[in-house]
């Protein structure tokens, strides 16, 4: 009798094991459904101040403030639920800003996803008009960057209706009628549901996303000519960040003898005079700093005052900045060498210092070899980045001590240095690199650039006429080639202009990675387009 009950309460505890163990199953990769939705998608005379969709399983929103497209802008945006938890409903409520006879679409992109797997339902559309009908034309496109390989994944294409209150500022203001989103991975946008009549394209790379240009942090993009619907439909569009106009802000007082001037825009030559100091009294130098874009105005006077005021000008703006004077410590000369230990065969030897340098003489420097042998060398000042270049012929796998003698160089302020030595080492040749770039169809003058994956140039030649291009000793390491049209001649990029209306300088990436490889000689065709 005692066997019958124990076989009976071992039989009773694996039965419930065994129902208690997990049987798997597959995992979930179907998108959330729409089951209906409340008005219909695409009703027309719409009135309702709340729009309810059902879905088949609990969703949860991610990402709606960069996801959804609401296409025209309404403002204020109405309440979108649920947020922060799930649900089966997907309610859009105050709706009590809309117009007549306007056609709205929500876009909401990648934004709504099944709340267990988290698979999106891609690119869901929920169309509607305060008027009889829905408009039903499409524009279609590209877009892509100026200057940069990828545009990034912030881009929208923005669609302002052409009609009596109409100017080119409007951008800078007023939200646009429609709005697409453009898709990073093919660069290709669509804007649906237009109605016919005449617009203003254009695309805005931004961060904040309010639609409007903010000139200094957003790229832009634009057609030149209105787009006309029906008629035009496919539009292709290149973004460019605006060069701002070149603005010096007020000073800072750094030390008693430097004053800090921050400026906005490409840097142009500009000059800085007290004119509360007797101009027979003092002199001054103006640098740039390295790190942040400040131009460092120093003065040189025994003049005593409690205030200073600066007149800045060049031929573009002149403006009076005061500034009231405080008593600080004055910085002394500190010699800095841009290399350390290894120099490059294509680079220089630079010594900066952190007052402003003047003079170098170059009979108290002394550069030897490993053979104790006098290198003959050059000595170069560049006064707005304030440093001096020793130029020399290197040589592979050669030492070099390089030697600056007390008073070898000298600071605005009569400072001098003190004996400075510096020990550099060149490798082989064959630890770089050469590539022989030739090209095909180019239109002069051209800069040629050889550009990391991060987007860092590296490399830069400057060509006039010839389709050769050598880049000797370079790093090895893969690269993207650039090309410039250089068409203002300037030898540097130059960007576009909106209000303008002008282009950007034309720049093309060679398709595909080149591998530049230690100890090889590699030699590349680049037919331009």
């Amino acid at each position: 009798m005692l066997k019958k009950v124990s076989l009976f309460i071992t039989l009773v505890i694996v039965g419930c094991a065994n129902r208690g163990t997990p049987t798997g199953g597959e995992i979930d990769v179907e998108p959330p459904i729409v089951l209906k939705a409340n008005p219909p998608n695409f009703s027309t005379n719409f009135i309702s101040d709340e729009i309810e969709i059902f879905f088949n399983e609990y969703i949860r929103l991610n990402k709606l403030q960069t996801e959804l497209i609401v296409s025209p802008p309404i403002d204020p945006l109405p309440l979108i639920m649920p947020m922060g938890s799930a649900d089966k409903l997907l309610t859009i409520s105050d709706l009590d800003s809309l117009k007549d006879d306007t056609t709205y679409s929500f876009h909401f992109g990648e934004s709504i996803e099944d709340n267990n797997e988290r698979n999106p339902l891609i690119n869901y559309r929920y169309v509607f008009s305060t008027g009889e009908y829905i408009d039903s034309l499409k524009i279609k496109g590209s877009v892509k960057d100026a200057f940069e390989r990828e545009i990034s994944e912030n881009v929208n294409v923005l669609l302002y209706e052409i009609d009596s209150l109409f100017n080119d500022s409007v951008i800078y203001t007023k939200k646009p009628k429609y709005v697409a989103k453009v898709i990073d991975s093919t660069s290709q946008f669509l804007i649906q549901n237009v109605k016919e009549g005449e617009y203003l394209l254009i695309a805005l790379e931004e961060e904040n996303k309010d639609y409007t240009f903010q000139t200094k942090e957003d790229k832009i993009g634009f057609s030149k000519n209105f787009i006309d619907l029906p008629k035009d439909s496919v539009i292709n569009i290149t973004i460019f960040k605006e060069t701002s106009k070149f603005k010096l802000g007020k000073p800072k007082q750094k030390t008693n003898r430097s004053f800090s001037f921050g400026f906005q825009g490409e840097y142009e030559s500009v000059q800085i005079k007290p004119v509360n100091l007797n101009s027979s009294s003092y002199s001054s130098r103006i640098t740039r700093e390295k790190k942040s874009d400040s131009l460092i105005y120093w003065l040189k006077t025994d003049q005593k005052f409690d205030s200073i005021v600066f007149n800045v000008f060049n031929d573009k703006f002149s403006d009076t900045l005061k500034l009231n004077f405080r008593d600080k410590e004055n910085d002394s000369l500190v010699l800095i060498s841009k290399q350390n230990k290894i120099l490059k065969f294509n680079d220089n030897f630079m010594i900066s210092g952190s007052l402003p340098l003047e003079k170098i003489e170059n009979s108290k420097v002394s550069i030897l070899d490993k053979d104790s042998l006098n290198i003959e060398f050059k000595t170069k000042i560049d006064l707005i980045n304030n440093h001096f270049s020793f130029i020399f012929e290197k040589e592979e796998e050669q030492e070099y001590n390089i030697s600056l003698f007390p008073g070898a160089i000298t600071d605005f302020f009569e400072n001098e240095n003190d004996t400075l030595v510096y020990k550099l080492k060149t490798r082989k040749y064959d630890d770089y690199g050469n590539l022989e770039l030739n090209l095909t169809n180019a239109k002069y003058p051209l800069i040629i650039q050889l550009v990391l994956s991060t987007g860092e140039m590296k490399y830069e030649k400057y060509e006039s006429n010839n389709s050769k291009i050598i880049f000797d000793n370079i790093d090895p390491g893969k690269y993207y080639i650039r090309i410039i049209y250089d068409q203002d001649k300037n030898e540097e990029y130059s960007t576009g202009n909106y209000l303008e209306k002008i282009d950007p300088e034309k720049v093309i990436y060679y398709p595909d990675q080149i591998d530049v490889r230690a100890g090889w000689d590699l030699i590349q065709e680049f037919i331009l387009q």
